[in-house]
């Protein structure tokens, strides 16, 4: 895996993380009930951002660790994935053939 593979999955995961995590412990403006005029009851009041968002970076490092180091180790492949799943790619070709 180059650096921008790398770079490129854990921002997929931090991304992917985030999403899940915004929701959590969200307080909105119904649930304390002082909604702002012109806003909806659903909007957040509370919603710790920054703390959420180092959250989701431990989260993601621990992930993009697990999921790197099974890449970089080869225990399983695209081609593994590919035959529990679809079964598009075929045998694998060897040098000799």
């Amino acid at each position: 895996m180059a650096i921008t593979s790398g770079i490129v999955l854990f921002a997929v995961i931090w991304f992917m993380t985030f999403l899940c995590v915004i929701p959590v412990r969200l307080k909105t403006q119904g649930d304390l009930g002082e909604v702002v005029p012109g806003t909806h009851a659903g909007s957040p009041e509370v919603h710790n951002l920054k703390r959420k968002a180092w959250i989701t970076t431990a989260i993601t490092v621990v992930l993009w660790a697990i999921l790197a180091s099974i890449i970089l180790s080869g225990k399983i492949s695209v081609r593994d994935i590919d035959g529990w799943m679809f079964n598009r790619m075929g045998p694998p070709v060897t040098a000799g053939e």
